[in-house]
């Protein structure tokens, strides 16, 4: 007779299994990898690179912090209170007020120019942004190195 613990420890038990981490591991992960060296914004969609994109990170006298974050605020429209009203369009925030966001300074993109915060094109930085908000903030890292 096959009874209810035999059937969960059974092949119940193993199907639940492989049915849970197969959709565990269909959610899309994002990572934004930028390298402040190669002023760089690496994109990986499930581990695979998609995008590579030039980046202005801190201008000498601000810095760009260094670090592993997941996205604490997404805003599609925000301007800076503390540098002059300054757009920040698609603004990924990440640590306080630190975020990748677009810019119109396209010239400076690929050096130093900011006072902090990540700066892109902001075709990239929409893109950026539209896809972290269609996988959710906890399925997304920024990874800043030097």
């Amino acid at each position: 007779m096959l009874t209810i613990k035999k059937l969960i420890s059974g092949p119940l038990l193993l199907a639940f299994l492989v049915l849970a981490a197969t959709s565990a591991s269909a959610a899309p992960r994002v990572t934004a990898k930028i390298d402040l060296s190669e002023q760089r914004l690496y994109l990986y969609v499930d581990g695979r690179l998609r995008n590579k994109w030039p980046v202005s990170t801190a201008r000498k006298g601000y810095r760009t912090p260094t670090g592993s974050w997941r996205p604490t605020r997404l805003e599609r429209n925000w301007h800076s209170r503390k540098y002059n009203w300054a757009p920040m369009p698609y603004s990924v925030f990440f640590l306080g007020g630190y975020a990748i966001h677009g810019t119109n300074d396209l010239k400076r993109l690929g050096r130093p120019a900011s006072h902090g915060c990540i700066r892109l094109h902001p075709r990239n930085a929409a893109q950026l942004f539209n896809l972290v908000r269609k996988v959710g903030r906890a399925d997304t890292r920024i990874v800043i190195t030097r």
